[in-house]
């Protein structure tokens, strides 16, 4: 659906382009958008990567384990559904992690495997579970300290104070992920009944 809603920006941006004869804009923008894209690939990416990186190394010795273990009171709250030392509760771990410093896109492959494995668990395969629904508003909405990914763009774009925004994106996403898992929870027992 947002793929059709952007081509149809896109479309009528060039209309009203070719309408009000300013074609030499679309053709700055378009290669403008390229370079800039490139730039955004190109710093962004070693970010990326050390923390990936990082996180595969802490899976492998056992530190996500370990993670795990200490928040798991909370996790057990949060997903009553799952048995005690599932690997999801690793691949959920891991991503609470990765959200908190900001790099969404990394986080990305352990919120799959977080949901391959609660799907391993949940009696209805053609439905989601209560723990994938709450594991996904977390994901979507978590709580970011450190937001990583938005200094590195602000720094690319020569911000003065490019952690400027690091206390209002704590709030920010702390309102989000309350407010998500308050309406998960009031969702979920109105289903129940």
């Amino acid at each position: 659906m947002i793929n059709i809603i952007w081509g149809f920006f896109i479309i009528i941006g060039i209309i009203y382009a070719l309408i009000t004869n300013n074609i030499n804009i679309i053709n700055s923008t378009i290669l403008e958008s390229g370079k800039n894209c490139l730039d955004m690939m190109i710093q962004i990416f070693p970010v990326m990567a050390v923390w990936l990186g990082l996180m595969n190394i802490a899976k492998e010795s056992g530190l996500l384990t370990k993670f795990s273990n200490k928040i798991s009171p909370l996790l057990k709250f949060l997903f009553p559904d799952i048995p005690k030392n599932h690997e999801s509760l690793g691949y959920i771990a891991s991503n609470i992690v990765i959200n908190i410093f900001g790099l969404g896109s990394a986080a990305t492959p352990f919120g799959l495997k977080a949901m391959k494995s609660l799907q391993e668990i949940n009696p209805k395969k053609d439905t989601a579970s209560r723990s994938m629904i709450t594991f996904l508003v977390l994901n979507t909405s978590g709580v970011t300290i450190v937001p990583t990914t938005i200094i590195s763009l602000r720094m690319m774009h020569g911000s003065s104070n490019p952690t400027g925004i690091v206390i209002l994106c704590v709030i920010a996403t702390s309102c989000s992920t309350i407010g998500g898992l308050i309406m998960d929870r009031i969702l979920a027992r109105r289903y129940n009944k």
